[in-house]
């Protein structure tokens, strides 16, 4: 494992079953997400699946909190939001799942913690959507000064046009944006 290689983490946000569910697309993005997750765990790189979840009745959302505040009130007040993820690209018993609390993978949970446990200093992103968890997750993580690399052909977006101008106008000012079959040749050379 190179030293790159070493202070790495993969970030898998956002891909539970009921957010995957919402893109006719999907089966495209996990098969894609699925090779970039087998190729991090052949180098030894930590993947970390971060899920939004919330406890039944939702005391975590604030009724001034526009993007979860419908949900909560929508939901009867037993349920949870479901975190489970999809069979394609499901958790092994040595990946970590994060739950957090808002959009950003770093609000509401103990992804900073664990990701200094491991002297993680490069986060490679996925997730859906583009614009919510990606977005959120990679301006909180650059100002944080974690090295960036996004997989673009692994980012969703129910927006085409705000996806297309994320991927080439706005992440790459703070990250590499790169297509998953380009880091993962990058992963089998620094072998």
């Amino acid at each position: 494992m190179s030293d790159m290689q070493a202070n790495t983490a993969l970030l898998v946000m956002d891909m539970q079953a009921g957010i995957v569910n919402r893109y006719a697309q999907s089966s495209d993005i996990l098969e894609r997400t699925n090779t970039a997750i087998a190729a991090a765990r052949a180098a030894s790189i930590p993947v970390i699946y971060v899920v939004v979840g919330f406890r039944p009745g939702y005391p975590e959302v604030s009724p001034r909190n526009k993007m979860f505040s419908g949900r909560s009130q929508a939901s009867s007040s037993t349920a949870a939001f479901s975190i489970e993820l999809p069979q394609a690209i499901a958790p092994q018993p040595m990946d970590v799942v994060i739950t957090k609390r808002r959009v950003s993978a770093f609000s509401g949970s103990d992804l900073e913690m664990v990701l200094r446990a491991q002297n993680i200093s490069h986060l490679v992103l996925c997730g859906i959507a583009t614009s919510g968890v990606v977005l959120s997750t990679l301006r909180e993580a650059a100002d944080k000064d974690y090295q960036l690399t996004v997989l673009a052909d692994c980012c969703l977006d129910n927006d085409e046009e705000v996806h297309r101008v994320l991927l080439s106008k706005v992440f790459p000012r703070q990250a590499e944006v790169i297509q998953s079959e380009d880091w993962v040749a990058t992963l089998a050379v620094e072998k």
